[in-house]
């Protein structure tokens, strides 16, 4: 390859990196502390925090705008200058030369829209952050804290309490159709209690592997994790329901706090509760639509429902649910029904109303029809309540918890070990090979710069025997420069010039280096593919460090010669003291 297409590619190589970069430069760097705790939350979370803040910041803006019109607008609410000016612009009329806060609100058509744009604001702002952490590197739990937790689920139990009504070759669809369904109840268990984005994925046939970073109680999320009364169906206080939702359309920042909590509980009825409607959207996530109250005692618990299916009115055709119950929840939901004709009930999963609707008539033998559904939600509400009567025992078999603390300490040590470790090689370099040191100090520089930028293209996570392979991969990567002096002072020794002893130094290098990285790349990938844990991320950062040290030196260090040669005319090489 030419000097000028090696040049070309090393830029190519560092304009790239940067961009795989800068996610984790963002998110770690230029990201504030309180804009990452909103963006590890829930979706559902940064909702209503844009809602509540855009409420807020509305009505400060009012309340300035009574007491002096004329007062300036502040720097925070730049953002908003800039919409009101475009619809200024819009309208055709005159642009104030100096915002005032009355200018401010004149630029927006209504106070609704004021509202919008200032939630557009915040929402933005977090989910870009979110985005941002979705594609850098992350900190595994023995870094940044938190707990792993391995849960069991007893399929053949589950299977067994199906009886003669599962014919035996439908007994794999089933197991399947129970994992999946374990593991989105968990998922909405764990999301309910607030953790920052949990890992929750299947292992193997019957296991469930779940990350927590951060800080947790591990009584209280086994608790989550095992609890029981999940789904349920409960009463709804349907005219209580139409008046608190009409509150709330006229008071949207003055019925809730910033944490969920109702700030006036004598908006419903003492034995009561209000809980978000929710309804799935285009991209599959519950998107709450209105409020319910509904009572706070349960009508019937998810444990008395046996099967749950999607049919079809036999008289429209149009798609409906059937639940059976056993007999103990058909006696209880008989007498319910027969005296409650007329009135709401709805159908609960982890604190969210996922269904409700009015009992038409008494339901005596405890086959219930739920309709007017669209195919998608008869599917959606399905898949909750098959949550409940598809019973799969569930048991912890293994629990590690780590503090916040010690991972922040564990952090320290490991960026000092790889700093000490780099300086260390650095000074070692410039003393015992003086000039030519330079080179292998810049590229030391650049093998990590390309480690975490490549670490970051694949979102991988950053754990300590990550940081071994990184701080391995360091003595590896100057070995490679040392091969390449070593044999440039050979061939120096045999009387060539600057020039030739490099290009021969280089090529008589080539495959001494490749032979030993391509080996030692060959264990990481074995060790990466039947490793798993610490021997895996340790083995993914070697193979990473080989790559990035192979190119560092044989690319970078050769155009780093051939520029002092050929650019700054130097004649000699600084390479050895014995070596003039």
């Amino acid at each position: 390859m030419s000097k000028r297409g090696r040049l070309l590619l090393i830029l190519a190589v560092l304009v790239l990196c940067f961009v795989f970069l800068w996610p984790s430069i963002s998110w770690y760097a230029l990201t504030p502390k309180e804009v990452q705790a909103m963006a590890l939350s829930s979706l559902e979370k940064i909702k209503d925090y844009s809602i509540y803040t855009a409420n807020e910041e509305v009505n400060t803006l009012f309340t300035l705008a009574r007491k002096d019109a004329s007062l300036p607008v502040e720097e925070k609410y730049d953002y908003l200058v800039k919409v009101a000016k475009k619809n200024y612009k819009e309208s055709g009329k005159a642009i104030p030369k100096d915002f005032t806060i009355g200018d401010l609100l004149s630029g927006f058509a209504s106070k609704a829209a004021l509202t919008s744009a200032i939630e557009d604001y915040y929402r933005e702002e977090i989910l870009d952050a979110k985005k941002h952490y979705n594609n850098s590197v992350k900190l595994g739990l023995d870094l940044s804290g938190g707990m792993s937790v391995v849960v069991k689920a007893d399929l053949d139990a589950a299977v067994a309490a199906q009886g003669d009504l599962l014919p035996t070759e439908s007994i794999p669809a089933f197991k399947q159709q129970a994992m999946e369904n374990v593991i989105e109840t968990l998922t909405s268990r764990v999301d309910r209690f607030g953790l920052s984005e949990p890992v929750i994925r299947q292992q193997g046939e019957d296991r469930i592997y779940i990350e927590l970073p951060g800080a947790a109680d591990s009584s209280r999320i086994n608790s989550i994790i095992m609890g029981k009364g999940i789904l349920n169906f409960r009463e709804v206080y349907e005219a209580e329901t139409v008046a608190f939702n009409e509150y709330y359309l006229a008071n949207p920042s003055r019925v809730f706090a910033a944490n969920g909590e109702l700030l006036d509980l004598s908006l419903i009825p003492a034995d009561a509760e209000v809980l978000g409607l929710y309804q799935k959207d285009e991209y599959g996530l519950d998107e709450r639509v209105s409020y319910v109250v509904v009572s706070k005692e349960y009508l019937l618990d998810g444990k008395h429902l046996k099967s749950a299916s999607v049919t079809s009115d036999n008289i429209s055709g149009e798609p409906q649910v059937a639940l059976t119950l056993d007999s103990t929840g058909a006696e209880i939901f008989a007498d319910y029904t027969a005296s409650h004709v007329g009135e709401g009930v709805a159908i609960i999963s982890d604190d969210k109303v996922k269904s409700y609707g009015t009992i038409q008539s008494a339901i005596p033998n405890g086959q219930v029809a739920i309709s007017n559904l669209t195919l998608t939600e008869a599917n959606e509400l399905v898949k909750t309540l098959q949550s409940a009567w598809l019973d799969v025992p569930l048991t912890v078999e293994s629990q590690q918890v780590i503090g916040a603390s010690t991972g922040e300490k564990q952090i320290k040590e490991g960026l000092f070990a790889i700093a000490f470790g780099l300086l260390a090689v650095m000074v070692f370099m410039l003393i015992w090979y003086k000039g030519a040191g330079v080179n292998a100090v810049v590229a030391q520089i650049l093998n990590l710069y390309i480690m975490f930028s490549i670490l970051s293209a694949f979102n991988m996570t950053v754990t300590l025997p990550s940081i071994a392979g990184m701080i391995l991969t360091i003595g590896m990567a100057v070995d490679a420069n040392v091969i390449i002096f070593e044999r440039i002072k050979d061939e120096m020794k045999l009387g060539k010039g600057r020039a030739a002893a490099i290009q021969s130094g280089f090529a008589h290098a080539f495959w001494a280096i490749m032979d030993s990285n391509i080996t030692t790349f060959i264990a990481a990938i074995f060790l990466s593919q039947f490793g798993s844990g610490s021997i895996q991320g340790f083995a993914v950062s070697l193979a990473i460090g080989v790559v990035s040290s192979v190119f560092t030196a044989l690319v970078v260090s050769k155009l780093i010669f051939d520029f002092n040669t050929e650019v700054l005319k130097k004649q000699k090489i600084s390479i050895s003291w014995r070596t003039k």
